[in-house]
């Protein structure tokens, strides 16, 4: 690590974190504009046949949403600035605090997921790549490229019908059931695994199908190199060859693709969570967009963007940590 953090090399890292900076604040600034450009105003629900819009003037002024845009903006930036992202106006509470209630659900859902997903795509690919059989591991990466073009809203209301609805054996929705409270800890445990099988599954097989591929590729590249062939000719054992040289190296590329996967999933997993009714943030997302809430919409946008960029920057510094040669490329 000490040769990450030479005089040389802190510049250009901190050069790297302030363009990461500035592109989260392009994005939540051009979201800004977008949805107080678009039809429609969060005031409008307020609007009633008894009250006219008299409540809605008011709703208008609390929130400072009769200002002009340009005004409205330059109290947006400052609040940044003061690490603040305004009060939302369907919880009248700070954004942050909003957000935390539903991205605590996010992170332990999208780590389970993560966790699975590295953990069976590894297996599949070593399992196989020593069989060494031409026709399962053709019909296997057939599997693979057909259950990662399946749409995630498909593969969810597919699981739904064939195990909620037809078979009854899992719950729809939610995360815990009516009687929850009443139950023992067991009890309580099963029931909270039970409602999450079916939103696990539908998140975690296309990621499982992307970084098995991912890894039998670079599996097959790294088996066909000199030094294995030398290995080889030295006498050296299969077994040994593949454990200590083949995976090592061939799961080196895949740092980089699990970095930007659990950034993904950790900035909302939305399809998932709507159709499950799963109290993540990406649900929280689509409610604020549909209810106009904007410093939530921002806040959602904000908080994903942020989870992104962190764990690509993980990656790349677990990326040097493997190999220090790949520091001026990553850091560039």
């Amino acid at each position: 690590m000490n040769n990450i953090f030479k005089s040389g090399n802190m510049k250009i890292l901190f050069l790297r974190i302030l363009s990461s900076l500035l592109t989260l604040f392009l994005l939540v600034s051009l979201l800004f504009f977008l949805i107080r450009l678009s039809p429609g105003d969060p005031s409008d629900k307020y609007i009633s046949a008894k009250l006219g819009n008299v409540l809605s003037k008011k709703v208008e002024q609390e929130f400072s949403l009769n200002q002009p845009i340009t005004q409205q903006y330059i109290s947006f930036v400052s609040n940044i600035f003061r690490g603040e992202l305004g009060i939302s106006y369907n919880y009248h509470q700070p954004v942050f605090k909003v957000i935390w209630e539903y991205f605590s659900f996010t992170i332990i859902f999208a780590l389970l997921s993560f966790s699975i997903q590295i953990s069976l795509s590894i297996w599949l690919a070593i399992k196989v790549s020593r069989r060494k059989n031409r026709i399962a591991e053709k019909l296997t990466e057939n599997l693979a490229l057909f259950v990662y073009s399946i749409p995630a809203f498909v593969l969810g209301v597919g699981l739904i019908l064939i195990f909620s609805v037809e078979i009854d054996l899992l719950p729809i929705s939610s995360v815990q059931s009516i009687d929850y409270d009443e139950m023992n800890f067991l009890s309580q445990l099963l029931d909270l695994l039970s409602h999450l099988i079916l939103p696990l599954i539908t998140l975690s097989v296309p990621g499982i199908a992307m970084f098995y591929k991912y890894i039998k590729e670079s599996m097959d590249e790294v088996v066909h190199k000199t030094f294995i062939t030398n290995l080889k000719s030295s006498g050296v054992n299969d077994k040994i060859i593949f454990r200590k040289h083949v995976l090592p190296n061939a799961l080196k590329p895949l740092i980089s693709v699990a970095g930007v996967e659990l950034g993904i999933l950790l900035g909302g997993t939305l399809i998932t969570e709507v159709i499950f009714s799963l109290p993540g943030m990406g649900r929280l997302a689509i409610d604020s967009i549909l209810s106009r809430d904007y410093p939530l919409v921002i806040g959602c946008v904000f908080t994903a963007g942020a989870v992104v960029i962190i764990a690509n920057f993980l990656a790349d510094i677990v990326k040097l940590k493997v190999d220090k040669r790949l520091i001026r490329g990553i850091l560039n």
